[in-house]
């Protein structure tokens, strides 16, 4: 399982490097510069931090993920789950929708994954 943590700084800029990788190391300083108003040194300290960690590799200057996005964030909902929950997804949707209740198209989605696992099983 996927065990990288991001602190909120991480998480914004690794958002961006999702969004628009494949990306040329000198393009994500002018994004970071844009969105974050992030200097050209901040920029390659985070991301050389992230490469350290696993998450991404900056290649001859062009910057891609070694995770994606939806692997990264599903690793980190399971192991959510798993440590709040005892790994009981039953138990985390109760806790879910105690105070927000779900809508009819979030439980007709709901109702869906539940028909394609029943199919699969």
């Amino acid at each position: 399982m996927i065990e990288i943590e991001l602190g909120e700084v991480q998480a914004r800029f690794a958002d961006i490097v999702w969004e628009n990788e494949p990306v040329g190391s000198g393009e994500l300083v002018k994004i970071c510069a844009d969105k974050l108003g992030w200097k050209k040194p901040t920029t390659y300290t985070v991301l050389r931090k992230l490469c350290e960690k696993g998450l991404f590799k900056n290649e001859n200057g062009t910057v891609t993920s070694v995770i994606s996005r939806d692997d990264f964030y599903s690793a980190k909902s399971e192991r959510f789950v798993e440590e709040t929950f005892d790994g009981s997804l039953p138990a985390f949707i109760a806790a879910f929708t105690s105070r927000k209740k779900p809508g009819k198209k979030e439980i007709e989605e709901i109702q869906k994954m539940i028909d394609s696992f029943r199919k699969e099983g």
